[in-house]
């Protein structure tokens, strides 16, 4: 899996080893569900202001919120015959600012809560949703799978 980071937020310094667990966690997610090293996901670890902004343009919601997911192979594509190999999964932006609350909220690393928020926003691109219980039930599952492979535990 190509995977690309853009850091735009300032409230982290230390962003080598949220680079590095989002990685993994991704890595354990194309490993698990198939996906070839052809397959494109970008990551951008974003602040508040950021994420509001595309939270309230693409979703009408007026405040924060801590990962979306913007899926790029949503519906039928044309096969291109001849034309690139690359599989464009989607993009995540993952709010570190909210993160960082979340942690602290939840009582557990900002390392924690980066692995949580990257295996929900791929599983979200994977098509995974939270909209009914059965599908939050679903989707919750997987999360644990992926974070329980990787030693990634609730404690």
């Amino acid at each position: 899996m190509e995977i690309t980071i853009s850091n735009t937020q300032n409230k982290v310094s230390e962003v080598e080893t949220l680079e590095k667990i989002i990685t993994q966690v991704l890595a354990k997610a194309a490993e698990v569900y198939g996906l070839d090293a052809h397959t494109e996901v970008s990551i951008v670890l974003s602040d508040d202001e950021y994420i509001h902004k595309l939270n309230y343009e693409y979703r009408g919601k007026d405040q924060p919120t801590d990962v979306l997911s913007f899926a790029l192979s949503e519906g039928e594509e044309p096969e291109i015959i001849d034309g690139p190999t690359e599989v464009l999964l989607g993009d995540i932006i993952i709010s570190v600012e909210t993160a960082m609350r979340q942690a602290a909220e939840y009582g557990h690393s900002l390392e924690r809560e980066m692995a949580y928020l990257t295996v929900h926003g791929i599983l979200h691109l994977l098509g995974y949703d939270h909209m009914a219980e059965e599908e939050k039930q679903e989707m919750r599952t997987e999360e644990e799978h992926i974070l329980g492979l990787l030693g990634i535990v609730r404690k």
